[in-house]
């Protein structure tokens, strides 16, 4: 996701600074091409549930949001203009993850244990980053789309190529010596 982040934010900025330089007058409330992304990470394991998504104080009375939905409470608040991610980075639960099959729905409503009720907007999206599905069930996952990357895709080969082939430039890092440092890695 961090990745996927970053391009489509470059692709923003290129798109903002192409609207700038043109002398094409633009709608101001003509939708974006590529509108930046917002995101929040959080870990839902290292937490818990009531952390989360909130709770009730039976000694105050009181209602205490939890850090997913001061996220996307904050999220819907947002009168900003801009895609906004909620990235779960971390291990499905069974205990955390079934609270959000009404986000996932057509719904598109978080419902917490209070009775309340918060409606998602269209440009808000969540992304479960984790190792496998083993504890959510089948319910959770067909509401989900699902991109698998095996691990043998993500070696650190790739890391190092990239490094070479964008940072290694001029005349100082010529074709040969570039060759020369991916041989060490290889």
């Amino acid at each position: 996701y961090e990745s996927l982040h970053g391009a489509l934010n470059r692709l923003h900025r290129q798109e903002v600074a192409k609207r700038e330089d043109s002398e094409e007058e633009i709608p101001e409330d003509q939708p974006e091409e590529y509108p930046e992304i917002e995101k929040e990470v959080l870990n839902p394991k290292s937490i818990s549930i009531n952390e989360l998504y909130g709770e009730f104080s039976h000694l105050t009375q009181e209602w205490t949001d939890g850090l997913a939905s001061s996220i996307i409470r904050g999220f819907v608040d947002s009168t900003k203009r801009s895609m906004k991610w909620m990235v779960f980075d971390g291990p499905v639960d069974a205990g955390w993850i079934e609270n959000m099959n009404t986000v996932l729905d057509d719904n598109m409503t978080l419902c917490l244990s209070n009775g309340e009720r918060v409606k998602l907007k269209p440009e808000m999206k969540m992304i479960f980053e984790c190792d496998n599905l083993e504890m959510a069930s089948p319910a959770t996952v067909s509401r989900c789309g699902m991109i698998y990357v095996p691990p043998e895709a993500c070696g650190w080969h790739l890391g190092v190529y990239e490094w070479i082939n964008r940072d290694l430039k001029g005349e100082r890092y010529n074709d040969k010596i570039r060759d020369m440092l991916r041989g060490l890695f290889e």
